[in-house]
């Protein structure tokens, strides 16, 4: 089996995720160690004991569920699965991160601080209020596209998350979106609606975190990954550290390419992927983008225990 190492992004996060793994494996309970000294205060007890509300903020959200990723791939490498063992590695937003640190490309702590500061910068992009998402069930992507366009009457609208082949979510201003919602329906979407998000994210509304993330990779090193990411906005494998850190700041404003990245690796001959990390909702659009690719969603011990027998 030609394996492939997938990330989640924001919405996977929940209270207690990771605990059991720190119990079970001194090298994932290291991880929580190394996020809580790099940021200077103790995440990983927001995350397994704290209120679902903080750790839900986009600050708290973004480096705990790094955290948690990467537990998850220590408690791998524990019994014998290297990052090595798959043929790409790749992320949903935020979990591009994840997927850089997993593959030995990006420190952990620097991974911690670098999310933290494009929690905040996504954050206070946007006043709350100005900006919304929406989910559109049932389109496909040229026709969500044409949606937002339409909706966007000089405001911003864009696609911002391609996820799979019926699902699409677009980003930029409140009414814009609304109109979206409205344009969506009328063109015979399933389902329309408003996400519980606090930022317009994935769209030029977020320019200045974009520029913030710029400032804050510069000062980073970035070293090839053990095996090739493909980037949210390429839809395709690079491995250079220069073009990674450039698509990092691109990604902020830019489109997840979540279907067309699924797609790539398919077409490269994966035939199963791991969502290593908190959730499994990844699994869920990998299947509705091609059902010939076998899921695996790790995130608890027993878990990484079956995973890695799986490969014998």
């Amino acid at each position: 089996m030609s394996l492939a190492f997938v990330f989640p992004g924001q919405g996977a996060q929940v209270i207690g995720m990771g605990r059991d793994l720190a119990a079970a494996y001194p090298a994932a309970r290291a991880v929580f160690d190394e996020v809580d000294e790099a940021l200077g205060e103790k995440l990983s007890a927001l995350v397994w004991e704290g209120e679902q509300d903080a750790l839900t903020l986009t600050q708290n959200a973004q480096p705990a569920l790094m955290a948690t990723s990467l537990a998850a791939m220590r408690a791998l490498e524990a019994e014998g699965v290297t990052p090595g063992a798959a043929a790409f590695v790749a992320g949903h937003s935020l979990g591009e991160y994840s997927a850089l640190a997993a593959a030995g490309a990006l420190g952990v702590a620097d991974c911690a601080r670098l999310l933290r500061i494009r929690g905040r910068a996504m954050q206070e992009a946007v006043p709350v209020g100005v900006g919304a998402m929406a989910a559109l069930l049932g389109l496909d992507f040229d026709t969500a596209r044409a949606v937002a366009e339409e909706a966007a009457q000089g405001e911003v609208c864009q696609a911002a998350n391609d996820n799979d082949p019926g699902q699409v979510v677009v980003s930029g201003h409140k009414a814009a979106v609304e109109r979206a919602v409205e344009i969506a329906k009328a063109r015979g979407a399933k389902r329309a609606v408003l996400l519980p998000v606090s930022a317009p994210f994935h769209c030029a509304l977020m320019q200045p975190a974009a520029d913030a993330m710029a400032a804050a990779l510069a000062e980073v090193e970035i070293t090839a990954p053990a095996v090739p990411l493909v980037v949210n906005v390429r839809a395709r494998a690079v491995s250079d550290p220069a073009e990674i850190r450039a698509l990092l700041v691109e990604q902020v404003t830019g489109s997840v390419r979540w279907r067309e990245s699924v797609q790539f690796m398919g077409g490269a001959g994966v035939t199963g992927i791991w969502e290593i990390g908190a959730g499994k909702a990844l699994s869920g659009m990998v299947r509705r983008i091609d059902r010939a690719i076998a899921c695996r969603a790790i995130a608890t011990p027993a878990e990484v225990q079956d995973a890695a027998a799986s490969l014998g």
